[in-house]
C-alpha cells in the first residue's frame, strides 16, 4: 500500500500545472497495462474517471483499490465495445453520471499475430470492430458531451506507418484511426474539440514478454530499451490538458526513436 501511495504522489507531481483537476474523463480499456497507468495518471491529476474494462478479474479489483487512494470520482465500469448496444450503455452511463466530458481516450485494444495468408474473415473484423469501429461509435456517442475544449485521445502505434509482418489486421486497424484523426479535426475544429492520437513504439508492461523479444527490440530502439508504460501516459496527460490546446490532427510518437 505503502508503495501504491508514494507512486501516485509520483503521478501527481509529475501531472503539476497540467490544469486535469475537476476535468471529466472516460478511459478505455483503462484497468491494465498502458491503460492502467492511463488512468491512475488521469485520477493522480485530480480528474474523475469513468473507465470501462471488457473482462472481471484482478486486475480490475486492483485498479478499484488504487484508484480509492485518489481524490475524486471515479466509476469502473464493465462493457464489451464490440457491441453496440454496450457503447451505447457506455454513452449513456457517462451521460448519467457526468453531464460532460473533457477528454476521452480510446486505449482499448485487441492484437493477434495471423499470416496474411491464413487471416479468417473473423478475426480481420474482431480486430478491426475493437481497435477502429468502437472507437468510431463511442466517438459519435459521446458527441453531445464535448464541448469547446474537450480532447479526444486515440492510443495507435507505431505499426500504423511501418507495417509489420503477421499484422496486416491490427496495423490496418491502428492506420485507420489517422485518417479517422484527420477528418475529425476538419469537422470539429470549429467546435473548438481536439482530436490527436498517441503512438507507443515496443512498450513494456505486465505482459510476459521473451527475453529475446526484449533483446531484439532494444537493439532497434535508439534508447537502448523498451519504453514504459508511464511514458505512454504522460503524453496522453499533455493531449488530455490545457497545455496542447493548439495540438489538434497529430500523431504523436513514444516510441524511443525506433
Amino acid at each position: 500500500m505503502k508503495r501504491i501511495k508514494r507512486q501516485i504522489e509520483e503521478r501527481a507531481h509529475a501531472g503539476l500545472g497540467l490544469g486535469l483537476q475537476g476535468k471529466k474523463v472516460l478511459v478505455t480499456g483503462g484497468t491494465r497495462g498502458i491503460g492502467r497507468e492511463i488512468s491512475l495518471a488521469l485520477a493522480s491529476c485530480g480528474a474523475d474517471l469513468i473507465v470501462c474494462h471488457r473482462q472481471a478479474g484482478e486486475h480490475v479489483e486492483r485498479l478499484n483499490r488504487d484508484l480509492k487512494s485518489t481524490d475524486g470520482t471515479h466509476h469502473v465500469i464493465q462493457a464489451d465495445l464490440s457491441e453496440a448496444e454496450e457503447v451505447e450503455r457506455l454513452a449513456q452511463e457517462c451521460t448519467e453520471r457526468f453531464g460532460s466530458l473533457d477528454a476521452v481516450v480510446h486505449n482499448a485494444g485487441a492484437i493477434s499475430h495471423v499470416p496474411f495468408a491464413e487471416l479468417p474473415l473473423e478475426e480481420w473484423r474482431r480486430i478491426v470492430d475493437t481497435n477502429l469501429t468502437a472507437p468510431f461509435l463511442i466517438t459519435q456517442k459521446v458527441l453531445p458531451l464535448l464541448s469547446e475544449g474537450s480532447s479526444v485521445i486515440f492510443v495507435g502505434s507505431k505499426v500504423a506507418t511501418v507495417g509489420v509482418p503477421k499484422r496486416a489486421h491490427y496495423t490496418a486497424s491502428k492506420a485507420g484511426l489517422i485518417g479517422l484523426t484527420r477528418t475529425l479535426v476538419k469537422e470539429f475544429g470549429p467546435e473548438g474539440i481536439r482530436f490527436n492520437i498517441v503512438a507507443p513504439g515496443p512498450t513494456a508492461t505486465e505482459a510476459e514478454v521473451p527475453e529475446e523479444v526484449i533483446a531484439r527490440y532494444s537493439r532497434m530502439i535508439p534508447l537502448g530499451r523498451l519504453g514504459r508504460a508511464d511514458e505512454v501516459a504522460r503524453a496522453v496527460l499533455f493531449l488530455a490538458s490545457d497545455q496542447s490546446s493548439f495540438v489538434n490532427g497529430q500523431t504523436l510518437d513514444v516510441d524511443g526513436g525506433i
